[in-house]
């Protein structure tokens, strides 16, 4: 064989092994690798999940992704106020990925694996169930992709592992319900005992749990009731669970429900006279308060998950002006809870971009965001907890009241806690914390 065909054999080999190796890259490195050199990434690409069908579309997906369109709109134009009035995520547009984050927690992670093995995503942003980030949380860590979680509450996603690519921008769910417990001791010292109902996954079951263990230890005269109720999520249909809360000699009706499941256990509630016997609590009602109207019972304590929606309207800051007015010219209606948390999601993504670049890796993505504090539209944020992954802020209440005048409802008395006062330290399981006494609240 001539020197000439061992040549040309020995290119071919080469040159076949380093086809195989690009081959055998995964997609996202493949992506990463594309913009390592002097050329610039002109679109970024956001993924943002949420219900758009079903029960929870209405009150709370539709809302939440109103908010996500609107802030990545606003961020591409550089239209936000200062100091977020630069254009793009590190300079670059980016384009919105709109996803149904029905259909449980199986769908979403086969959905969340193509997104970022198939269409190469450069973030992810949103979720709404606890469930299902509860699921994606370990998948996001094995693909290695910077994934911001914007609204799911359950604790255990940062208390029971260690996370590097994932984060949450907003406070989970003991602060709202350490807050409740906090705020109906207050106004309602004199209450003998307590029943709740919850929607029985993770989600509602730390929730009670949490709103529990609070008040026994802030007001261990009050007793909890021994039927609290624990129907399956979406269920729709409250009567024997209402009939059941009715009999009981609780004063107080704690829950946790959310989206179709909260608005159709006020509707069912409010026609059995169940408001009228006890005082209800409901820390995510903020989203019925503006789309239920008149039918909102006066009287309920009502949260928002934090210090949002109708909680904050006119809190008095550029942000937040900006944030509710672009909201309601929009789309007609003051910004709820949803559409706040999402939008903070966003323009967390924003701060990481302009930090670390619009070529930045996953990991140097996670790198900017970790650990910072930010304003947001309506609130300071902390990525204080889970070696600064999970954000705290501050939590309030207030009681539901109709504006006759207005033609809208509002909330009276309302309180702010800070977020040391609602939330644990770093390190301390929120369970402990609670159970502990709280040891360290700074309120």
């Amino acid at each position: 064989m001539n020197k000439g065909v061992i040549a040309a054999l020995v290119a071919v080999l080469v040159g076949g092994v380093a086809f195989m190796l690009t081959q055998e890259k995964p997609a996202k490195e493949a992506k990463k690798a594309e913009v390592s050199g002097t050329e610039e990434v002109k679109q970024l690409t956001i993924a943002v999940p949420s219900f758009l069908t079903g029960g929870a579309a209405g009150p709370f997906g539709i809302p939440a992704m109103n908010g996500a369109k609107m802030v990545i709109a606003a961020i591409n134009k550089g239209q936000l106020p200062a100091p977020y009035n630069t254009a793009g995520f590190g300079g670059a547009s980016a384009s919105l990925i709109e996803l149904d984050e029905g259909g449980g927690a199986t769908k979403q992670v086969a959905e969340y694996r193509n997104l970022v093995e198939k269409r190469n995503v450069d973030a992810v942003v949103g979720y709404i169930s606890s469930g299902n980030c509860q699921a994606l949380a370990p998948i996001a860590e094995e693909l290695k992709q910077f994934t911001i979680f914007a609204t799911c509450g359950t604790p255990r996603i940062f208390e029971e592992a260690a996370r590097k690519y994932v984060f949450r921008t907003m406070a989970h769910a003991t602060a709202d319900n350490t807050a409740a417990a906090m705020y109906v001791t207050e106004k309602f010292p004199k209450t003998k005992g307590y029943t709740g109902i919850q929607q029985n996954y993770a989600w509602g079951q730390d929730s009670w749990r949490d709103f529990d263990l609070t008040m026994k230890q802030i007001l261990p005269s009050a007793k909890a009731s021994e039927n609290v109720q624990f129907p399956k999520i979406f269920a729709g249909q409250y009567g024997s669970e209402i009939s059941a809360m009715s009999l009981d000699k609780a004063e107080l009706v704690h829950t946790s429900f959310w989206g179709g499941d909260l608005e159709a256990f006020i509707f069912q509630g409010a026609a059995r006279g169940l408001f009228k016997e006890k005082t209800g609590v409901l820390t995510v009602g903020g989203t019925a308060a503006y789309r239920l109207g008149k039918k909102l019972p006066d009287g309920l304590v009502l949260g928002a998950r934090g210090p949002y929606g109708i909680l904050v309207k006119d809190r008095d800051s550029e942000l937040n002006q900006w944030f509710v007015n672009t909201y309601k010219n929009l789309y007609g209606t003051f910004p709820s809870g949803p559409a706040y948390q999402y939008g903070q999601a966003i323009l967390a993504a924003k701060i990481a971009y302009d930090k670390a670049g619009m070529n930045a890796t996953d990991e140097q993505l996670a790198d900017a965001l970790r650990g910072i504090t930010f304003e947001s539209f309506s609130t300071t944020v902390e990525m204080a907890l889970g070696g600064g992954h999970q954000a705290i802020t501050e939590n309030g209440y207030g009681i539901t009241k109709y504006d006759e005048a207005n033609g809208e409802n509002i909330v009276t008395d309302v309180k702010f806690y800070p977020p040391t006062c609602v939330m644990p330290p770093e390190g301390v399981n929120s369970v402990d914390w609670i159970k502990g006494g709280m040891k360290g609240a700074k309120c």
